[in-house]
């Protein structure tokens, strides 16, 4: 059941994708995880349906989403919006392509023209789609000419299959030069999807921020609670049951004492400010002036309700701000 329109959006905060006219939820829900062929069908949908009902619209999906990798997200995804397509002008879709996919040379990790061509149009038959709103370059390619994979999403848009372009793991150089190809070609390219969080700032010292916000881009950040690590469920060591526990995540090594100390402190921090350290992890990287979205990832609907609460609380006094910084550099 979902709820009256005006009571769906009243519960979410929208924000203008750079300087484009796309608006993004602050809050949306990326399919990397927790949507793919192993899963609980009826999970998932009551997970879609949660996410829309808290005015969650931007759904983030990528050819290689779901287990297996193949597809399995985009496929679920497509059989949960057949008894949504009512909405489907409600919701801003996007994927993603060029981590390896299929056999063959024509499948592998890369940015060809061909790759992202085939695999733009496998995804759309996956969700049965006409077109996604945002397409994106998933990860850059040395091995090919820059030229040809903005000419590849440019042509996405040209031929209706996409309505804006993004870009995915680039760096601010990187950027630079594929958005200079699209400013010659008036490519409505407006987000690059990198990760962040309190533990990882990478776009900080990068300058990525800086460089969105001065060239009128959006960002939209994943892994905003690092694995796990800014939630309540290492508070008190590792348990055998966590993905660290079962060795399923390559940042395992760095919950050492040391880092349960500092994810204690700043969960006390989060406690006087009344909300859970996962709600302050991500109002913290909302507050960054240069992101439009951060994207939660949630294996079920329970966890959705509770990050998408982060919005009732974005504004941090200097006090707090000052405190989280001296707690991040011990």
């Amino acid at each position: 059941m979902f709820l009256a329109d005006e009571k769906r959006y009243d519960k979410m905060i929208y924000n203008r994708c750079g300087k484009s006219g796309l608006k993004l939820p602050a809050v949306s829900l990326g399919f990397w995880q927790n949507f793919g062929h192993k899963g609980c069908f009826a999970n998932m949908e009551n997970m879609v349906h949660t996410a829309f009902n808290l005015g969650i619209t931007h759904f983030d999906l990528a050819n290689n989403y779901g287990n297996p990798y193949n597809g399995s997200a985009e496929e679920n995804f497509g059989k949960i919006l057949d008894g949504m397509r009512h909405y489907r002008d409600e919701m801003c879709i996007s994927s993603k392509a060029g981590y390896d996919m299929w056999p063959g040379p024509y499948g592998d990790k890369n940015g060809s023209r061909k790759y992202l061509t085939a695999s733009l149009d496998q995804s759309l038959k996956r969700m049965k789609l006409d077109y996604v709103d945002i397409f994106y370059h998933h990860v850059p390619d040395p091995g090919t000419p820059v030229e040809e994979t903005a000419l590849a999403l440019d042509n996405a848009v040209k031929q209706g299959k996409a309505l804006y372009v993004g870009i995915s793991n680039y760096n601010r150089q990187q950027t630079e030069e594929i958005m200079s190809i699209f400013k010659e070609l008036r490519t409505p390219f407006i987000v690059n999807q990198p990760s962040y969080a309190m533990l990882n700032r990478w776009i900080e010292s990068d300058g990525l921020d800086e460089y969105a916000i001065d060239n009128g881009f959006g960002l939209a950040v994943f892994s905003p609670l690092y694995q796990g690590f800014l939630t309540n469920k290492y508070l008190n060591g590792v348990p055998a049951d966590s993905r660290v526990g079962k060795g399923e995540t390559w940042i395992g090594n760095q919950l050492d004492e040391k880092m349960i100390a500092r994810l204690n402190k700043l969960n006390a921090v989060a406690e006087n400010r009344g909300q859970k350290l996962s709600q302050m992890a991500l109002s913290w990287v909302l507050n960054n002036k240069a992101v439009t979205t951060v994207l939660i990832g949630a294996s079920r609907p329970e966890q959705i309700v509770e990050n998408a609460a982060c919005i009732e609380k974005l504004d941090f006094t200097a006090e707090e701000i000052s405190l989280i910084e001296s707690i991040l550099k011990e």
